[in-house]
């Protein structure tokens, strides 16, 4: 009799180890579909800004420093791999920082500001950051589930015997903290 208990522990310690590594890599996966999330609305983002560069130039043809700026910190963004999440981070923290001032220079010019191509520029660009954060939101909390998955008994258990890791958060550096600001005068 003693061996079928031995048995049933032994049967019932498997099928918890089972169940703790389904959801480790269900949350894995949930943060892998997060960051994805994120780093399509960061392409979209990028692909928008040499259109509002271009628009920009056209009636601010001084700030080339500016423009410059805004194409490298656009090419390191792009540049950066994928899982790279903290540099990312900080990369579009600048991208973003950057995106403010030039729309900051758009103020100054009327004419600009009531172009249409501009306007819609100014749109995508708006649902671009809304989506980037909703897409950010996803991602962190995704990822706060797996990195408690992972820390907590006995499920840290399981990830260290099977190499699951802790995930970086998405975070935007503190000085550019705030999205571009995107006004509307039309």
């Amino acid at each position: 009799m003693s061996t079928w208990v031995v048995f049933a522990l032994v049967a019932a310690l498997a099928a918890y180890t089972v169940f703790l590594f389904n959801r480790l890599v269900s949350l894995r996966q949930m943060a892998a579909e997060g960051w994805s999330g994120i780093d399509v609305q960061l392409k979209r983002r990028a692909d928008l800004v040499p259109n509002l560069v271009d628009t920009v130039k056209g009636y601010a043809a001084h700030e080339k420093a500016l423009f410059a700026e805004i194409a490298r910190i656009r090419s390191d963004a792009i540049g950066l791999d994928a899982g790279n999440v903290a540099g990312r981070g900080q990369v579009e923290g600048q991208l973003s920082g950057a995106l403010s001032r030039l729309l900051a220079i758009a103020e100054a010019y009327p004419e600009l500001k009531a172009s249409n191509n501009f306007l819609e520029l100014q749109k995508s660009l708006a649902t671009v950051e809304d989506e980037i954060q909703m897409s950010r939101r996803y991602y962190n909390g995704a990822t706060r589930n797996l990195n408690v998955a992972v820390e907590t008994f006995p499920g840290n258990l399981v990830a260290g015997v099977f190499g699951f890791d802790k995930r970086d958060f998405f975070e935007i550096d503190d000085d550019s903290r705030a999205n571009p600001q995107i006004a509307f005068n039309g």
